[in-house]
């Protein structure tokens, strides 16, 4: 069985032809951290077995980020296999550096230029590149499975490609050097190596002071490459193509949504529309008629049941555990659906590279890059996808800031208790403390970055390449293989973890520490016992409710389930989401909120604080044990702080009514800005007046 590299830079349909390829359904998006890890798969063409490996995106074989090092390992560690180099039409000028980085290198590569739209900016001829450079060129359409068949053919075939007429020029002045230093450069790519001043090569053939071979070249040797590479890429355009009046990824549009003033604006206009339509009108709509359907489904069901065994145990764990817990929580899935399907148009439509070139800025000031954004924006979706994506950094500061924000993003699970517990008492104008949460959770993780690197986790400026793909209208069927990935692991999520939990939670608090049925004696169950324990910690936040307590327990395996217990604990039938919402206000109810503060706390804890186990596991794995505990230290200390900081606001506001405590907090901030301000001039007239702030006069 041949094994295949699929090699390419970011952002040139590589994840897309690898699915066509193998018939997967990885994931695809337009930047960078989408495959952050090689991938394998098998695929068979004219009775021979091949497995394709997908590396992560890469520029060049001089890796500058995690996942370049991962792509440029695996090209050094087969280069006896044959690579599928994909290349963008649009971009093929620039991508043509990496082809020529694997030809020096001796690859034998097949180069799959994806032709993606209709108004190319080049028409290439491609027998004539195929000539040029010693391999075959074939022209493919990722997406839509154009030119596969020739693409498969050619991975049967040997090739050997031409080397660059600028490589054997490539010179050094080995006068210096010791004997065992000079052997290295009887090998022309180690030369190469040297110009562009790659360390990682050198220290990974045993070379212990790398500075002394890279004396040999000449100081500015990586412009030089740079200059013979893109020179020679130049002439093969000019000789193989024919360039149009197209202008690459030019809208009209960017006027709108990258304008100075609008750009934010427009940002949070976007997300407003996705979470009204999500949470409300569409959503709730479809939430509304599943929970229907699911209640209309199980009464049959619990009605033999009761007939059979009586309103017992066993009648109790399938009517509350079971059908009431998992059925309650079943009955967002639209809403889940919804969410993914916004997203995933978002991705495709090219406006995410867009958000990111809007918050570059942004970012930069707390330690952070247009990364970032991308693995941000993901936590969005599932914390536990977004930390594995924050590899991607090029500083390791940064990495570890970067996974260590993503739970503050509000994940897809937690839309059942926005929607559940702020609809009891908020109604329609839930939207605005939804949007409210989900903007929290960006403060709160911007001003925890910023302490970092004031502090613990200062980053080095990274680099940022940003390419800005033309708006386009995704594909209906990448979107329904987007849906059906993300409902199926709900489903999966909701079938064994959350039904296992529910289960869990209904015998703790159905039974006492004696194994009594508490429902036939009066005695409290072993989880009343351990939520009286914890409760007065959270009366400060105005939720020490045992039953509340232990909802936000139950959480910590996933955060669906806080509402499937909350489900439990006042014996709602499945899919009964606005009884869940009326009962919480009910004072006979075993869970109870008395006020809106109380539940506005409540909904800021579930925001901030730890999240769920499937989540601190990656963070294990990808920032290491230490920094995974401070970060589970910093969420529960933040959460408790800002929900008591809410909570006494709100408290506030419903005592002395809106204006006043307006007024007061307003005040308060004019008084620190005052000193503050006061502070800076104080500081700025004890510097020189040539020095910019740097404290070394």
């Amino acid at each position: 069985m041949s094994e295949v590299l699929l090699v390419g830079n970011p952002n040139t349909g590589k994840t897309t032809l690898f699915n066509s390829l193998t018939r997967s359904h990885e994931h695809v998006g337009n930047w960078h951290g989408v495959t952050v890890e090689s991938k394998k798969k098998e695929f068979s063409f004219d009775g021979k077995s091949f497995v394709l490996v997908d590396t992560p995106g890469l520029y060049s074989l001089c890796p500058l980020s995690f996942e370049e090092e991962v792509a440029a390992k695996t090209i050094f560690e087969n280069t006896d296999k044959k690579i599928i180099n994909i290349c963008d039409q649009n971009n093929l000028q620039r991508n043509l550096f990496l082809t020529l980085c694997l030809l020096e290198r001796g690859c034998d590569v097949i180069l799959a230029v994806n032709e993606i739209d209709r108004k190319p900016i080049f028409k290439v001829d491609y027998a004539k590149l195929s000539a040029a450079l010693g391999i075959d060129v074939v022209s493919i359409d990722a997406e839509k499975k154009r030119g596969m068949d020739k693409l498969k053919a050619g991975l049967g075939k040997k090739k050997f490609p031409k080397l660059p007429s600028y490589f054997l020029g490539l010179k050094v002045d080995e006068g210096s050097l010791s004997p065992e230093c000079r052997k290295l450069f009887l090998d022309k790519y180690a030369i190469l190596k040297a110009y562009e001043r790659d360390e990682k090569y050198f220290e990974g053939l045993g070379v212990k002071n790398v500075e002394k071979i890279f004396s040999c070249v000449p100081k500015d040797s990586v412009q030089q490459l740079c200059a013979l590479r893109y020179d020679f890429i130049q002439q093969l355009m000019q000789s193989c193509s024919v360039r149009t009046d197209a202008v690459y990824g030019k809208s009209k549009a960017d006027k709108l949504f990258l304008n100075k003033w609008l750009a934010f604006p427009m940002f949070v206009l976007v997300l407003a529309a996705v979470f009204y339509l999500t949470f409300f009108s569409l959503g709730a709509l479809l939430s509304d008629a599943l929970g229907g359907f699911l209640e209309l489904l199980t009464k049959p069901i619990l009605g033999w049941m009761e007939t059979e065994f009586g309103q017992g145990a066993i009648f109790d764990l399938f009517n509350i555990a079971i059908f009431g817990g998992v059925g309650t929580v079943l009955s967002f899935l639209p809403q889940v659906v919804l969410l993914f399907l916004f997203l995933s148009i978002l991705e495709d439509s090219g406006y995410m590279s867009r958000v990111a070139f809007i918050f570059e800025d942004i970012l930069g000031r707390i330690g952070l890059s247009g990364k970032s954004v991308y693995t941000l924006l993901m936590g969005f979706g599932c914390s536990t996808t977004a930390i594995m994506t924050s590899r991607n950094m090029d500083d390791k500061n940064a990495k570890i800031k970067t996974a260590i924000l993503c739970p503050y993003m509000s994940c897809s699970a937690k839309i059942p208790i926005y929607t559940v517990i702020g609809g009891a008492m908020f109604g329609a104008k839930n939207i605005f403390v939804i949007l409210g949460l989900y903007f929290l959770g960006v403060v709160v993780a911007i001003s925890i970055s910023k302490i970092l690197d004031l502090t613990v986790l200062k980053s080095k400026k990274q680099s940022f390449i940003l390419e800005f793909p033309p708006y386009r209208i995704t594909s209906p069927k990448r979107v329904g293989k987007i849906l059906w990935k993300n409902m199926k692991e709900f489903l999966i999520r909701v079938g064994s973890v959350m039904l296992a939990m529910n289960v869990i939670i209904w015998i703790l608090s159905s039974f006492s520490f004696g194994f009594a049925y508490v429902a036939q004696s009066d005695g409290a169950s072993m989880l009343e016992c351990i939520g009286k324990a914890l409760a007065p910690i959270f009366v400060p936040l105005g939720f020490g409710n045992w039953a509340i307590v232990c909802s936000l327990l139950a959480g910590l395996v996933a955060k669906e389930v806080v509402v499937s217990s909350i489900a439990m604990f006042n014996g709602i039938d499945a899919g009964a989401t606005k009884l869940i919402s009326q009962s919480i206000l009910l004072p006979a109810s075993v869970v109870y909120f008395s006020s809106g503060a109380s539940i506005m706390s409540f909904l800021v804890f579930c925001l901030l604080y730890t999240p769920c186990i499937a989540s601190v596991s990656m963070l294990m794995q990808e920032i290491g044990k230490k920094w995974t505990f401070l970060s589970i230290v910093i969420q529960l200390l933040t959460a408790y702080v800002v929900a008591f900081v809410i909570y006494n606001i709100a408290f506030a506001f419903e005592i002395f009514g809106f204006w006043k405590v307006f007024v007061t907090l307003l005040c308060i901030l004019l008084v620190i800005f005052s000193f503050v301000f006061i502070f800076k001039r104080i500081k700025k007239k004890k510097l020189c007046p040539h020095c910019s702030g740097c404290g070394k006069c």
